[in-house]
């Protein structure tokens, strides 16, 4: 925010006044926290003759986020800081592979790594240019969230938002640190690298209830891709709410096409009623084309069933889900949460299947400490079982539990 600077003492001279006014909100405005994350996972691989019996690890994360504030002027600029390291508490060769923890050429998963991202951004008017660690969170490229640290990607990104109900973002991403590594590799699609990854699109709201969004995105000699999304909410009285979410992908190979040939459209979508502290929500996948849905290594898809083991994205695989989740609040538990879903696969093409079949069930029990010394305390339980008729996935039954913590420091 802008303040008025008023005259220094007459002790400094004018040029350390100014400087002091236009760092003011530079600093006035940072804020740091550190987020512990504490995480288990423990998987069974339920097939006979499969490499890996079970895994099993245990890891300690730290993530901390310094956000700058903005220098006074037209222009102002600012610095964002993003540090991370994993620890391992428990795990050994045989029993590795949970994406908490590095493993090493020797097998050995790593004691500790970490990495650290600086971010330089400008801001003109609603107008904010990134340019460094960036962990976007756009239908082409979302950042991966879902174990000990979070991924990252460098290059640049612009939002803009002067414009009314209207949301541009436009960038470039050249390289990407996966959620367990400490290293920095060239963005690219399963064993194929590239150049840079090219982004444009725009989201509109229409009304308060509707959004529309439109994006294209170029993975440089690899593959291009086209999005278009809608949301809409229509409250029907206190406490009930439908809510629609459909979004639409067509992907195909680009340039050179160093990943093979990429063929690939995704229909996919949500309906999720809101009734006070019930949800119940279906959703469902169309994909068609000859190949799998492609995404950037390090990214997560932004499809409907993207859940906790599997993604139901292969080629030409329909499949649907359904959840549901409850509010214990309203039973007089403010901050526990339940939720399960099921999700079915069905005609998965793979290299070894025409029409095989897959599903996943999970279960999520969740508290967030209200008040006390612990206040602000989470701890997750999540249950997966998940069995495969792909011909390359194992089946799984899988337990996780995240206990974490956001320690604001200013």
């Amino acid at each position: 925010m802008n303040r008025p600077c008023f005259a220094a003492p007459l002790l400094f001279s004018i040029g350390t006044s100014l400087a002091n006014c236009a760092l003011a909100d530079f600093v006035e405005d940072s804020k740091a926290s550190v987020e512990l994350r504490n995480f288990y996972l423990n998987r069974d691989y339920r097939q006979d003759g499969a490499k890996q019996s079970r895994t099993d690890e245990w890891a300690q994360g730290f993530t901390g986020r310094l956000v700058s504030g903005y220098t006074e002027g037209t222009v102002g600029f600012g610095v964002d800081a993003l540090g991370q390291m994993g620890l391992k508490l428990d795990s050994s060769p045989d029993r590795r592979g949970s994406g908490l923890l590095p493993v090493g050429d020797s097998g050995q998963p790593a004691d500790s790594y970490s990495k650290l991202g600086l971010t330089a951004k400008a801001r003109a008017g609603k107008s904010v240019l990134n340019l460094g660690t960036l962990q976007p969170t756009l239908p082409v490229v979302m950042y991966n969230d879902t174990r000990l640290l979070g991924s990252s990607f460098r290059g640049g990104l612009l939002n803009s938002q002067d414009i009314q109900n209207l949301t541009i973002n436009a960038g470039r991403l050249t390289q990407a640190s996966l959620r367990d590594s400490s290293s920095n590799e060239d963005v690219g699609y399963g064993a194929a690298s590239s150049d840079h990854f090219d982004f444009a699109g725009v989201q509109y709201a229409v009304t308060p209830r509707l959004n529309l969004s439109y994006y294209s995105a170029n993975l440089q000699d690899i593959y291009r891709q086209q999005f278009a999304g809608l949301t809409y909410r229509l409250p029907f009285g206190e406490g009930v709410a439908l809510k629609t979410d459909l979004r639409y992908f067509d992907s195909r190979d680009e340039g050179r096409k160093l990943a093979g040939s990429i063929d690939n459209r995704n229909f996919n979508g949500m309906i999720g009623l809101e009734y006070k502290a019930h949800r119940l929500t279906t959703a469902w996948q169309y994909l068609s084309g000859n190949n799998d849905f492609p995404f950037l290594n390090g990214a997560e898809p932004y499809v409907a069933n993207l859940v906790t083991y599997n993604l139901f994205t292969r080629a030409q695989e329909d499949s649907w889900q359904l959840r549901y989740d409850y509010d214990f609040a309203a039973l007089g538990v403010p901050g526990l949460t339940f939720m399960t879903r099921y999700v079915d696969g069905r005609n998965v093409r793979t290299a070894t299947v025409d029409a095989g079949r897959e599903w996943e069930r999970d279960t999520d029990l969740a508290y967030v400490v209200q008040d006390g010394p612990l206040k602000g305390v989470s701890v997750r339980w999540r249950n997966v079982t998940f069995r495969s008729g792909d011909g390359l996935t194992t089946d799984a039954d899988e337990n996780r539990l995240i206990v974490g913590y956001t320690l604001a420091l200013w």
